[in-house]
This record gives structure tokens, sequence and C-alpha cells, in this order.
């Protein structure tokens, strides 16, 4: 099974530890890609205006200003660095060790500068939108599709569902090929943003912490006992297949 999540805009920086080391992320074949952007990243952080170029609000100007320190500042495993609102329902660090293990295998998350990145990948804190025009690579998700279009195919491997829970801006960074649509389910929660992505890592949760389910209605079955569930098959050919949840109280 592969999980997809989005990043999160809180991030929490290290305090100490090692610098960025890209070459010993996950997925190599990203490598000259991530080089390239983390360079642009850092060089346009230091300009006057840098937030409006990264698509970040002004009031963040000092997490801004550590972008510049991309290469130089310490880095911590991704699992420690995302902590938004998907990450405390996930709540990795309560996870016994098997479900660690799985949620290790299983899960990877999409971001506007590194492309895709495992839980145990060590990356710095880092600020900019994933749709931001950046000078001298253009705007990342567009950037981004084609390198990460057979990665993921090779990720995703020949059999196993692929479980997207990312919101819809991060979905755009890449779509599985209709053969992987068939056995992809795209998780959508009704409500508000805030809920949508505390459901999604309370499922996320819930699926690492079992064995996988093989099939779309066993991944619906797996979860309907805390969450409200309804499966939709795809709508055609070359489509996923929709899970609509809601958490029971």
């Amino acid at each position: 099974m592969l999980i997809l999540l989005p990043p999160s805009e809180g991030k929490t920086p290290a305090r100490r530890g090692r610098p960025l080391d890209l070459g010993s992320l996950s997925f190599p074949e990203l490598t000259p890609l991530r080089e390239d952007a983390v360079r642009a990243v850092a060089a346009v952080s230091a300009d006057p205006g840098a937030p409006e170029v990264l698509g970040v609000s002004p009031n963040l100007q000092a997490e801004v200003d550590r972008n510049t320190r991309l290469l130089t500042g310490p880095a911590r495993v991704a699992a420690d660095v995302y902590s938004g609102v998907l990450y405390k329902a996930l709540d990795l660090p309560s996870l016994d060790a098997g479900a660690r293990r799985r949620a290790n295998r299983s899960i990877v998350i999409f971001s506007a500068l590194f492309g895709a990145v495992r839980l145990t990948d060590r990356i710095p804190a880092y600020r900019v939108h994933v749709c931001a025009h950046v000078p001298g690579i253009g705007v990342l998700d567009r950037v981004w599709r084609p390198h990460l279009a057979p990665v993921l195919e090779r990720a995703a491997g020949e059999r196993g569902l692929v479980v997207d829970c990312r919101s819809t801006t991060y979905a755009a960074m890449w779509r599985p090929p209709a053969h992987v649509a068939r056995r992809t389910v795209q998780v959508t929660v009704p409500g508000a943003s805030h809920m949508a992505k505390h459901t999604r890592g309370l499922v996320t949760r819930e699926l690492v912490g079992r064995e996988a389910p093989r099939t779309p209605e066993a991944l619906a079955d797996a979860l309907s006992e805390r969450f409200t569930v309804t499966l939709t098959p795809p709508e055609r050919p070359g489509k996923a297949w929709q899970l609509a949840a809601t958490a029971k109280d």
C-alpha cells in the first residue's frame, strides 16, 4: 500500500544537527531538480519582496529568511518537520513499532521544494507555495510533474492500493496513470478544510495500524468501524475510486 500525503504549512525547524544532504533523500532520481529548486528558493528568499514571489504571507518573513539557510542550517527527519493539523492527528510518536514501520514504508509526502519525500528523510523546515513561480525554475507544481510521474509509478508497484489523502493543490503534482488509478482510492472529507486535514490524518493512522487492505472494498470495510464511509467506484476507466470519510464521534 502506498499512502500519499500533502505536506503541512506548519513546520518545526531543527535546532541542531547535520545540514541537508540531498543525495541521501528517497527517490534519488529527483536530486538534480531538488538541487536547482533549493538553490533558487534560497536565492530568491534573500531578495526584497520574497514573500510575494514565494506565495507566502508577509507576516512570515522570519520563515522566508530561514529559506536562505536551506543548505547550511540543520535538518531533521520529515516526520518531525511536518507538524500541521494532519500530522498532529496522525501522531506518529505514539504509534507502536509495527505501525511506525508501516508508516515509514508506505507514506509518501509531496513537497513543493523536494518533490516527494519519505518520513525518514532528513530535510530542513522551508516555506514556499507549491504554485509559486520561482525565478530560474518556473511554477513548482508544473515543474515537478514530469519528474514525479516515473518515480511514483515505480513506487506504486504492480499491485497494492494507492490511498490518496492529498489536497487538491498537491494532487495536481501527480495523477496516477490508468493502470494505477484503477487501484487508487482518493479520500475525500465533507466539510471545512481544517476538518478534512484532521480526518485524513486519522485515516492514515488507522491504515498504518493494521495490515494493508488489498481492495477498495476491503479498505472501506477496514475504516468503517471508526469512520462513516461511502465508497464510489470510478466514474469511468482511468479514474480513481472515491471514498468519503467522516470520523465517528
